[in-house]
């Protein structure tokens, strides 16, 4: 992080990336002083209401954030800055987007957490859109003109008023990740799943170290003292109560629950109960620490494709046990009515033998479990997010692929991937042609 001293010293000049967060409640005008080089500027967790109108003059700049400030507006002259293609403005007060807002290159629009009740039908004028964040507002509606923003693979409209898909959504080309949960239109979750799942008092569970923080919540390796006495290591995650990206947290939590038992999700062993300050949370099945990440998150360049290491490599068995596995949870979640929505390579644990856990259940939605053109999109859409799984896979086998069976699984990931949505194999059809190889 920067500081303001530093940059009116002039420091900071010829730098590319900017972090100010210091209680700021204008716009520095020294910021200008780096017109030349500036490409991120990153202005979170000030007080700002208002950007001044030559922003423009920041000639460079390709990314902006402007999240936990004070803005009841997203600022018009954002769309003069011609060289922006990323915008975050989560958890301010925003109400109104103007048309005007809109830079021509965008491609990454985060507006959570805000007031919105509408958007303009400019953004479906933005050709280069492929990420668009709208959970935990207040919109009733999409914008029909969306319809044309055949880049859009990534869409979070989780937590607002939306009583209905629009069916031109379900078959954007190349829309792969939806997170819709929390609005009205959505189906219940299986509520019979919620009430057998135990109950867990939190004096049973001492909790040891942390092992990880994510948006919704934090997660620690803990003992479990069960009611016969023995005591069993788990990991236990408590749920932060604020908007997600992704939408709410405790969606999360049902999700997780209503999906059951696979053995390629991770297993829920109950739910907290009588935490002293009413924190919501799940004992959950401890993780070997054999198992890794299989990828990094998407990096502001990459935008929705995830980032993996460079010497991540596989052999041919190794890579169809990860794909057998994912598409195996895939299909399991599918005929519970759950849509994971965030089927991505940082979402999947594995071991060096290709043992893998589908996680994150951040982004998963609920729908109906009968066979509809709304269902069948639906899942048509992760089946698109597994083949584009596939293909990262499929780049990283350095032995034992034969051109056969590399043309058979290039052919499987062109078929799952392709624009016609409804066209696109089941989970079902995946795993037969997966066990053939």
């Amino acid at each position: 992080m920067h500081t303001l001293a530093q940059l009116r010293a002039g420091e900071l000049s010829g730098i590319t990336r900017l972090d100010l967060s210091c209680g700021l409640t204008e716009f520095p005008a020294e910021i200008f002083d780096l017109a030349d080089t500036l490409e991120i500027l990153n202005l979170s967790g000030n007080a700002l209401s208002r950007l001044p109108d030559d922003l423009h003059r920041l000639k460079r700049l390709r990314v902006l954030f402007c999240s936990d400030n004070q803005f009841t507006e997203l600022p018009a002259c954002l769309g003069q800055c011609a060289a922006l293609t990323m915008i975050g403005f989560k958890a301010n007060a925003i109400v109104d987007v103007p048309a005007a807002a809109l830079p021509p290159l965008l491609r990454w629009l985060i507006l959570t957490d805000n007031h919105i009740e509408t958007l303009p039908d400019a953004l479906g004028e933005r050709p280069h859109l492929q990420k668009l964040m709208l959970a935990g507002n207040r919109l009733q509606a999409l914008p029909a003109a969306l319809s044309g923003c055949h880049r859009l693979e990534l869409i979070r409209i989780a937590a607002n008023r939306l009583t209905e898909l629009p069916q031109w959504l379900l078959t954007l080309p190349s829309l792969t990740w939806l997170a819709y949960a929390g609005n009205p239109l959505e189906s219940e979750a299986d509520a019979s799943a919620l009430d057998a799942t135990p109950l867990i008092d939190w004096s049973a569970l001492r909790l040891e170290q942390q092992l990880g923080e994510g948006a919704s919540g934090v997660i620690s390796r803990a003992l479990w003292q069960r009611d016969d006495g023995a005591a069993q290591p788990v990991a236990v995650k408590l749920y932060k109560g604020e908007m997600t990206s992704d939408g709410s947290p405790l969606h999360e939590m049902n999700a997780c629950i209503t999906a059951g038992l696979h053995p390629n999700l991770i297993r829920v062993e109950g739910r907290i109960s009588a935490h002293p300050d009413d924190q919501q949370g799940l004992v959950m099945q401890l993780i070997d620490p054999s198992y890794r990440n299989l990828a990094s998150l998407p990096s502001l360049a990459s935008c929705s494709r995830d980032v993996y290491a460079e010497d991540c490599r596989f052999s041919a068995d190794v890579a169809l046990r990860i794909a057998q596995g994912v598409a195996s949870a895939a299909e399991h979640l599918h005929r519970q009515g759950i849509t994971h929505g965030d089927l991505y390579g940082h979402n999947i644990l594995l071991n060096e033998h290709g043992d893998c856990l589908l996680g994150d259940f951040g982004a998963a939605s609920f729908h109906a479990t009968t066979d509809t053109l709304e269902t069948r999109a639906l899942q048509r859409l992760e089946v698109r997010a597994f083949g584009v799984l596939l293909g990262e896979l499929l780049a990283r086998i350095d032995s034992g692929l034969s051109d056969e069976r590399r043309g058979v699984l290039e052919d499987l990931e062109r078929r799952c991937c392709q624009a016609d949505v409804l066209a696109r194999p089941g989970f079902s059809e995946v795993i037969e042609v997966l066990a053939k190889q």
